[in-house]
């Protein structure tokens, strides 16, 4: 892997340099936390510059509708748009960092005319219908039915943690198509409408006081059989090509962000006293470094999953275990930093210690991280 960057690659930081200096200061207000609305609306009209400045889907391939961009000009600009303060993803993290680059790697010729476009232009929301209730850390166990009936499933079960549901148009849903097969075989990928009757969407509240996720429930839904991604009962596989997105590439914006945050609080130290502590500034120096540790894994597993056809491997896996743990390390030093501060229950400080508490959940958790690496890394024998 060549660390170095060549000169085409910093016109390119250049050219998005000037890019976001010109938009930025013309964006509207943020909207407020629970104007879930006026986010959707807020993240879709931020995707929609980024699709008419030619930055939407950089790295999806152009077959796909991206820009067939290099990973290091994908690294670059997630680098550059955190730095310069550019909204996130927001409403657009299922479709655009997981469930359409799915789409894009196993779906059909039609399948990927539908869906991709209006994921780039900022046009539909996807959400992620993968955990249950009763499933646990086990997806594989899942019980939502979908019965072949003619053209359509009849779909029946709840879902749990489907991020963004209540705003969405489209849901990448895991389904049992076959009940009698082994667990990991009996399974199907499927697209659902959201608008589809049948549907109810519950909100849940986090420790945070956020609603992006919610629970689903399905009581006879009927989804077109040709919303299926791949072949019936093949979506365990699909799913990993799935999960492999998600743990693989989708947090590397959050790495930059993470390095920001961990200057913020070293200056923050220099300004209050703190960093008079030498047990604290060995805390943060070897944050520092476990960040750009991290930063250079991403760079690796990126560079990698564009050999092996665009689909990141398992060291999405080493990549996800370790930054579940130094985002939480880094906001723990954060309470440190800060005292009392880090206390307040309206500081964005408290509110993003509390959310880190969820990342060795989310996506995988750590246990299932740890089984990954060690039979598909270090070849471990599976435990019984």
């Amino acid at each position: 892997m060549d660390l170095s960057y060549t000169p085409e690659e910093e016109e390119f930081r250049a050219r998005l340099r000037e890019w976001l200096a010109k938009v930025l200061p013309g964006l509207p207000p943020k909207p407020s936390p629970d104007d879930w609305p006026g986010r959707r609306a807020y993240d879709l009209g931020w995707q929609r510059m980024l699709y008419d400045a030619g930055y939407a889907g950089l790295h999806w391939p152009a077959d796909a509708g991206g820009r067939g961009a290099t990973p290091t000009q994908h690294l670059i600009f997630l680098e550059e748009t955190e730095k310069a303060g550019a909204p996130y993803v927001g409403a657009n993290f299922v479709g655009l960092l997981h469930a359409g680059p799915t789409i894009a790697a196993e779906g059909s010729a039609g399948q990927r005319a539908r869906w991709l476009p209006p994921v780039l232009r900022g046009e539909e929301v996807w959400c992620q219908g993968f955990s249950e209730p009763d499933a646990g850390s086990d997806l594989a166990a899942l019980r939502t039915r979908a019965r072949r009936d003619g053209d359509d499933y009849v779909v029946n079960g709840s879902k749990i943690w489907t991020s963004h549901a209540e705003v969405a148009d489209w849901c990448e849903l895991l389904v049992r198509t076959d009940a009698k097969a082994p667990k990991h075989r009996g399974i199907s990928w499927l697209a659902m409408p959201m608008d589809a009757p049948g549907i109810t969407v519950r909100p849940l509240r986090t420790l945070a006081g956020s609603t992006e996720f919610a629970e689903v429930f399905l009581d006879d839904v009927r989804v077109p059989v040709a919303n299926r991604v791949g072949e019936e009962n093949d979506g365990w596989r699909v799913t990993m090509v799935t999960l492999s997105f998600e743990r693989g590439t989708a947090f590397v914006g959050e790495v930059v962000a993470c390095r920001r945050v961990l200057g913020e609080l070293a200056r923050e130290a220099r300004k209050n006293g703190r960093w008079d502590d030498a047990v604290l500034r060995r805390r943060l120096g070897r944050l520092n470094a476990e960040f750009r540790a991290l930063w250079r894994l991403t760079q690796w597993n990126v560079s990698e999953s564009e050999r092996s056809g665009g689909v990141p491997g398992v060291g999405g896996s080493v990549f996800k275990l370790r930054y579940s743990r130094a985002r939480q390390d880094l906001y723990d030093a954060a309470a440190d930093v800060l005292g009392p501060e880090a206390l307040d229950l309206d500081s964005r400080w408290t509110l993003d210690r509390l959310s880190s508490l969820s990342y060795t959940i989310a996506a995988g958790t750590s246990q299932i991280q740890r089984n990954i690496v060690a039979e598909r890394i270090l070849g471990l024998p599976k435990g019984r």
